[in-house]
């Protein structure tokens, strides 16, 4: 039997409920059809936006949502898309699919879309093929609230009132698509661009966001930093979990043999390496710590499901990736005191989604459970926790994985939330939690499970859901409990 220790009178660090946050990018159909529809659809929208996908959305606790790339970003033009929509410049989407991006949705639209939502605002720059100007200019037109030329044109287009932007990220992935640039010379002009992110709400400065590295490459964090660490709040890491090889042949999302899903997961833990070196990259430059890690692109990327645009990103989603997630926000709230926010790639129909869409169909596949169920972590105290277990390795991907990854908080009312993810495919475990300090009142336990293959879809909606946990005895200062294989549950324990 593994033991499991929670104190929770260490408490270590307030978790960000950025962490949970998304991102929704102009690429394949994750904002056209996935969350935009127009206003004249047949599918039930208010002014565009899905009705069924904005209200899970909402009961998932999404707390803040990137936009408008990635990619696209560093190559959208802001004035393309505000105005009367019949007088909207079209555009080839040249990143994604080649297809023609009419501008219907764009800067009004994405704040409409947070506002139903309740969500904070993550807005991406274009420092790649964009101007100072026109970057100025967009900042000074979402939040300035006088007399300014950007300001009486936000005002003719209908916006009376400035919004607010919590985050804004300037440029992206600049290393690749965003410009091609050296980390020396993109640290410069970030200074140069991030100088006219103007704060003109003071009572609600803009938290700026630069460009970081690819997955390891540790070269770019140590030069990005020296330069922007007197400038920045935070730095952003991407990395993706990739079972194949190859861009070529990164395996499929279904079809895929058990080596493959520890290969999967045991990539997917390379999270907690990721963190842990960066940051102490990060801290060697700027001990004083004034720059946060944000990754604000993660999750699976497979092979596209077969019949679809190769430049849509469109995959299915099963267990195996709701185990991943799991273990992902696990490993975010455990360094929650330097990971402020993150960003699951992506929203809608779009890689590990949480959402997939069919016309007026709607799908919430095992990774949108995930997220519901950890929502209560949101904004708790990070405690101290540990638990033993057996460690599995992947020949495949040259890495171990704990069988058991978990994480625990505390609520303002001292309600403990617990998450473990069991990764092993067949083995259940069985724990012993012991709680200090702590006489046990009641015990609640929910469960998320299935084969490692097992999914949502258009035939089958509920095959994966969060369903109640019973196989657990509650102790007077914790509980026993049985994890079964491939499965994500969390305890709710009152003392």
């Amino acid at each position: 039997m593994e033991k499991y220790l929670i104190n929770p009178n260490q408490k270590i660090s307030k978790i960000n409920k950025d962490i949970y946050g998304h991102f929704s990018e102009h690429l394949g159909r994750c904002i056209y059809e996935g969350i935009y529809v127009g206003e004249n659809s047949k599918i039930p929208n208010v002014n565009g936006m899905r009705c069924d996908v904005v209200n899970a959305l909402k009961e998932m606790g999404l707390p803040v949502l990137r936009w408008p790339g990635g990619c696209f970003a560093d190559e959208y033009h802001w004035k393309d898309g505000i105005g009367p929509k019949e007088n909207r410049k079209k555009m080839v989407n040249t990143h994604w699919g080649g297809v023609v991006e009419d501008n219907s949705f764009g800067t009004h639209e994405y704040f409409e879309l947070c506002r139903q939502i309740g969500c904070d605002t993550y807005i991406n720059g274009n420092v790649g093929s964009g101007t100072v100007q026109e970057m100025n200019e967009w900042v000074e037109y979402m939040t300035f609230d006088g007399v300014s030329p950007m300001a009486e044109l936000r005002k003719r287009n209908g916006q009376e009132k400035p919004w607010q932007i919590k985050y804004f990220g300037v440029g992206n992935e600049s290393w690749g698509c965003g410009g091609n640039m050296d980390p020396e010379y993109y640290g410069c002009l970030y200074k140069r661009y991030n100088t006219y992110v103007r704060n003109y709400n003071p009572d609600a400065p803009i938290k700026r966001v630069a460009c970081g590295p690819n997955a390891d490459d540790y070269h770019w964090t140590r030069e990005v930093m020296d330069k922007v660490k007197h400038h920045a709040q935070g730095i952003a890491l991407h990395y993706y979990t990739i079972p194949g090889d190859t861009w070529a042949h990164k395996g499929s999302a279904t079809d895929f043999t058990q080596k493959e899903y520890y290969k999967t997961i045991c990539k997917a833990y390379k999270m907690e390496e990721l963190i842990n070196n960066h940051l102490a990259v990060m801290n060697s430059i700027n001990p004083q710590q004034w720059v946060n890690l944000i990754v604000d692109e993660w999750g699976t990327w497979y092979d596209v499901e077969p019949g679809t645009n190769p430049g849509f990103l469109y995959q299915q989603n099963t267990m195996r990736d709701a185990v991943v997630a799991a273990l992902t926000l696990n490993i975010f709230n455990k360094h929650s005191d330097r990971v402020i926010m993150a960003n699951i790639a992506q929203t809608v129909n779009v890689l590990q989604a949480v959402i997939l869409t069919d016309a007026e169909k709607m799908v919430l596949t095992p990774t949108y459970h995930v997220f519901k169920m950890y929502k209560d972590h949101q904004e708790n105290t990070l405690v101290g926790s540990y638990i033993t277990t057996d460690e599995i390795k992947s020949e495949e991907a040259k890495r171990t994985c704990p069988q058991l990854i978990e994480s625990a908080s505390v609520d303002e009312n001292g309600v403990i939330y617990s998450t473990i993810t069991n990764i092993s495919a067949t083995k259940s475990s069985k724990i012993k939690c012991q709680i200090a300090d702590t006489k046990v009142k009641s015990i609640k336990a929910e469960i998320i499970c299935g084969d490692i293959h097992d999914k949502n879809d258009f035939d089958n909606v509920d095959n994966i859901k969060t369903k109640e946990f019973t196989d657990f005895r509650k102790l007077s200062d914790g509980f026993t409990a049985n994890i079964p294989p491939c499965s994500v549950v969390k305890f709710v324990i009152e003392k």
